[in-house]
């Protein structure tokens, strides 16, 4: 009886301890997603404030309204650097999925001889950062006319043009597949491409929608080569280098409220479909998370 009760009061006393460790963890988790989010919050105030379009040193504004949302779409170009970012992104998205996804899965089932120092050559490639070829790359659109009001479709020429390089999540995620529905369906007479898309892809949605996010989110963040092709071009400027104009020594004092307003929606199309994808963006992410 004695060793039944100090059993029990050992499991109880295991228990209350995991409580508290829980509750502390849980406490020191928000307080830094707090911390994380006021400067968040202090942009969406900022953005409500009428009585000023400058820093005012004030958290919450003393007059609430939507002047500067009415100010974003009436005076500025707002509407047409939203419109060529999510054209961007939407094209870089579908554009970049397919190359990847084609390319993981080529690495990931074929075998050839220069499949190994192909990756090497990707691996060592993907470690340059890419402003590096920035002179080149201008030097080349401005011949091609894909500069300033053209920038939109250079821009998605470069955002897609080496995603097959960033095959290394895919192709993990490819290689927990069993081999054998491959075999299976090529002895029913499937083609490799019947094969990829009839029996891979269906089964492969979590890294599909994965890719398709970072394809879409990677031009809403994308300033400096952005601002290095369209070169204070507004017809065909995007979100971020068209806000960035607004910071200048010149025009922050009169814009900064505005800039917040602008900013919160930027943010919405990006936060929404991340939110709603986020399943499946930690899927992808872990089950690509494999040695292949």
């Amino acid at each position: 009886m004695k060793t039944e009760t100090k059993i029990k009061k050992s499991g109880l006393g295991a228990r209350a301890s995991r409580r508290i460790s829980n509750t502390i963890v849980y406490i020191i988790l928000i307080a830094i997603t707090l911390v994380w989010l006021f400067p968040f919050f202090g942009i969406v105030l900022e953005s409500f404030k009428v009585n000023t379009t400058a820093m005012d040193g004030e958290l919450f504004p003393e007059v609430w309204g939507f002047d500067n949302y009415i100010r974003l779409f009436k005076e500025t170009d707002f509407l047409k650097w939203f419109r060529n970012t999510a054209i961007m992104g939407v094209a870089t998205a579908v554009f970049q999925t397919f190359f990847v996804l084609s390319m993981s899965y080529t690495l990931s089932r074929l075998r050839f001889k220069a499949r190994k120092p192909l990756m090497n050559l990707m691996l060592i490639l993907g470690m340059f950062p890419g402003f590096l070829t920035m002179i080149l790359i201008y030097k080349v659109f401005s011949e091609l006319g894909l500069t300033m009001e053209m920038a939109p479709v250079g821009l998605i020429i470069v955002y897609c043009a080496s995603s097959g390089m960033g095959y290394y999540i895919s192709k993990g995620f490819f290689d927990t597949i069993p081999k054998t529905l491959d075999e299976a369906a090529r002895v029913d007479g499937a083609t490799r491409m019947q094969v990829f898309y009839k029996v891979i892809m269906p089964l492969s949605g979590s890294i599909v929608i994965y890719t398709i996010l970072m394809g879409f989110m990677a031009p809403w963040g994308d300033f400096m080569l952005a601002s290095y092709i369209i070169h204070e071009n507004s017809a065909g400027m995007s979100v971020a280098v068209g806000m960035y104009e607004w910071l200048s020594r010149t025009m922050v004092n009169s814009n900064y409220t505005m800039f917040c307003a602008a900013g919160v929606i930027v943010a919405i199309p990006v936060t929404t479909v991340f939110l709603c994808l986020q399943k499946y963006y930690v899927e992808g992410v872990t089950g690509g998370a494999v040695k292949g």
